[in-house]
């Protein structure tokens, strides 16, 4: 059985609604946080995972199996860069700790767009925002959603910012296997319990709204409106994009050190 790994984080929720079900006999889906997802597969204990997109930049040899994903095409409404001063005089960046990929992100942005290299601090997950002492604030989840208004000079919705900049989507997390994995087949189950929370968005959002302290109508826009769950050929090419600026400020590797990198993988999906 090919061992499969993913986070139930409320973004994730259309995506594994299903999964069990259609894995049926062909593998078996654990749950468990991006960090130790990405770790589980690196060291083998996982064959395939929903992980953060830059942590597929960071082994050789990862490869996207699937056009299954987690991306957004504007707003993202959940990822916030919360800043108490002017942008272009941010020098100290407090960085959520349940984040990796968006971390990467708001670092690129504020280098490409204002030649910032901010010094950066950790968040915890339970720390409050008012209570870290840095410029600026990154901020995802649920926290995201609702940032106390009135106390920061500006705040960046970093979706909104990176689709204007780029006039590219931007991916967050994608389906990746590890080498020499035989992942035959799995792509058209990854797809289809995607299509299948897809169909599901208002019973998943009457479920889950509450818990997030967001309505129905909240999470149904959410879903369909702020996330994207198809990644095509934009998103394909968001992500090159991202690897390369993310490279050029020492953060992965660059794609040419990645001897097991699929050749073509603008193009298609692995499979």
């Amino acid at each position: 059985m090919i061992r499969i790994g993913a986070v139930s984080y409320l973004n994730t929720k259309p995506l594994i609604a299903s999964l069990r079900d259609r894995l049926a006999d062909r593998g078996q889906l654990t749950l468990n946080l991006p960090s130790r997802l990405a770790d589980d597969l690196n060291e083998g204990r996982l064959d395939v995972a929903l992980i953060p997109i830059i942590e597929s930049f960071r082994t050789p040899g990862l490869r996207v199996i699937s056009d299954a994903g987690i991306a957004c095409r504007g707003p993202v409404w959940s990822v916030r860069l919360l800043s108490r001063v002017p942008i272009d005089q941010i020098r100290t960046l407090a960085l959520d700790e349940g984040s990796r990929t968006s971390a990467a992100m708001v670092q690129v942005l504020l280098w490409e767009r204002y030649g910032l290299r901010p010094q950066t601090v950790p968040l915890g997950m339970e720390q409050l925002p008012e209570s870290v002492a840095a410029d600026a604030i990154l901020i995802i989840g649920d926290r995201a959603m609702h940032p106390e208004q009135g106390v920061y000079e500006q705040i960046w919705d970093l979706g909104d910012q990176w689709c204007r900049w780029t006039e590219l989507p931007f991916v967050f997390a994608a389906w990746v296997a590890r080498p020499g994995v035989d992942v035959s087949g799995l792509a058209e189950i990854l797809q289809a319990s995607r299509d299948d929370g897809l169909k599901a968005v208002q019973s998943i959002a009457r479920r889950e709204a509450a818990r997030h302290g967001l309505t129905t109508e909240d999470l149904i826009d959410y879903f369909r409106v702020n996330l994207h769950y198809r990644l095509e050929a934009g998103e394909l090419r968001a992500m090159e994009l991202f690897r390369q600026k993310a490279a050029a400020i020492g953060l992965v590797r660059p794609a040419d050190d990645d001897p097991g990198r699929p050749q073509g993988a603008a193009e298609r999906f692995v499979e």
